[in-house]
């Protein structure tokens, strides 16, 4: 029997980090993978998605471009050489993770783990030894359970189809269904978004909600709000599907993809078998450390309760790897969170929304701005920008920032860190602006 000083189940970012980190600081570690290495990140999510979300803006840029004294031009689209693009892109990825974990000593085991007591796990008829045992097994798509469920397709699917449909239901308000009906329209699916709210992105920003929801309708997306799935029905001859709504509206398409969340992994784990506890959600519960209701056993990422991005896990991964075997981890600031939604326009937030900020801190002064960017007067495009500060009276200090525009990720990155170093408006307001950039705005918003 192998023994190890940790046994990671789960080769995402969280489980990555953590191994290679422990294995650097002198640990023995053994990394346990059935799927692929990268996790969802890297083979189903944030990567291959930003590269559709490139592919599908050529069409936009191709129109804008006609304003800068372009000729019109009508470029072919070839699904296939874009998936087959992505495919290599991700196997270089894979290897990239195969070869750090070799580098730093890590043991890999592909194959499926499975806890077989608080501190023995076993993949392919083996039994590992384990002092410790780190849970980093991510999340997996969200499928309703409705009549017809057979004929609809996740999120998850669509990085592998082998035909791009010429229409497509999307079911889902968050992110990840704004995200995919954006990359669909973009590359000339007729696209319908199925949504049982009134408004996309219900858990950001008010403003934020209302300018995205402004802008994504002038590309073509076809609305569906306040209602949602009741039955799918499939038809062989000719590849397409029957939508039926609550309403009672029926969308026939060739695509029915379902992008309604995701949910923690932990079936087939063994995790009853261990003790391991888990929350009212199915998440695995875990104390500030990272830590389970069995001492030796630890979970990060998707898989526990907290912010179900990569980042995220990476800061967890790391913070569990020095606190096993190093000198204690710097606490994971999960307020102050900052994200990107890939949407067409982009999304980026940092700290609370206003209707938060108002709760958690009293009285706040907030500063909004919404105008048309400079490239846009040349190409005609309607888009706005809109971007939005929130400060907190009292203190003065910056508390949240967010954006609907181009690049909103790459500029509230930045944000980020002015945010978390605490600078006040005041900073902000003395702060020289890069001209002519939509960036400068933040440090000129004065009139709350």
């Amino acid at each position: 029997m192998d023994s190890f000083d940790l046994v990671v189940v789960g080769a995402g970012s969280g489980g990555v980090r953590a191994a290679r980190m422990s294995a650097a600081m002198g640990a023995r570690v053994a990394i346990i993978e059935e799927r692929f290495m990268g996790g969802t990140c890297v083979n189903v999510g944030c990567v291959p998605k930003k590269l559709f979300v490139y592919a599908s803006h050529f069409s936009e840029s191709f129109e804008d471009s006609q304003g800068f004294g372009w000729s019109p031009v009508s470029p072919d689209f070839d699904w296939t050489r874009l998936v087959a693009n992505k495919d290599q892109e991700i196997e270089r990825l894979n290897g990239i993770y195969r070869r750090m974990l070799e580098n730093t000593g890590v043991t890999i085991f592909d194959g499926r783990g499975v806890l077989t007591g608080p501190n023995t796990v076993e993949v392919n008829g083996e039994t590992l030894q384990a002092k410790h045992i780190l849970i980093a097994t991510g999340s997996r798509t969200t499928e309703p359970d409705l009549p017809g469920k057979e004929w609809a397709s996740t999120s998850d699917d669509l990085f592998y189809l082998k035909k791009l449909p010429a229409t497509a239901v999307v079911v889902g308000g968050g992110y990840i269904a704004v995200e995919f009906a954006g990359i669909l329209a973009g590359l000339g699916v007729k696209t319908h978004l199925v949504y049982r709210g009134p408004k996309v992105l219900k858990r950001f920003d008010a403003d934020i909600q209302a300018a995205l929801d402004e802008a994504i309708r002038h590309k073509g997306i076809e609305f569906h709000m306040q209602t949602n799935v009741a039955s799918i029905q499939g038809d062989e001859t000719n590849g397409c599907t029957s939508v039926t709504l609550t309403d009672g509206q029926t969308i026939r398409a060739q695509l029915a993809m379902f992008a309604i969340g995701r949910h923690p992994f932990v079936q087939g784990l063994g995790l009853e078998t261990a003790g391991v506890s888990l929350s009212e959600g199915g998440s695995i519960a875990v104390n500030e450390n990272y830590q389970t209701n069995i001492p030796s056993i630890y979970a990060v990422g998707d898989v526990i309760d907290r912010a179900q991005l990569t980042p995220v896990a990476l800061a967890e991964g790391m913070y569990v790897a020095h606190h096993l075997f190093g000198k204690g981890g710097k606490a994971v600031d999960y307020e102050r969170i900052p994200t990107a939604v890939f949407s067409q326009p982009n999304v980026g937030t940092v700290g609370p929304s206003e209707e938060q900020a108002r709760q958690r801190y009293g009285e706040v002064r907030v500063y909004r701005s919404s105008f048309r960017p400079l490239k846009n007067t040349l190409s005609g495009n309607p888009e706005k920008t809109t971007m939005k500060l929130i400060v907190e009276a009292a203190t003065e200090k910056v508390i949240a920032a967010h954006m609907v525009g181009p690049e909103a990720g790459e500029i509230i990155q930045g944000i980020a860190v002015a945010i978390r170093a605490g600078a006040t408006k005041e900073v902000f307001d003395t702060t020289i602006g890069i001209h002519p950039t939509s960036a400068e705005e933040f440090v000129t918003m004065r009139e709350p």
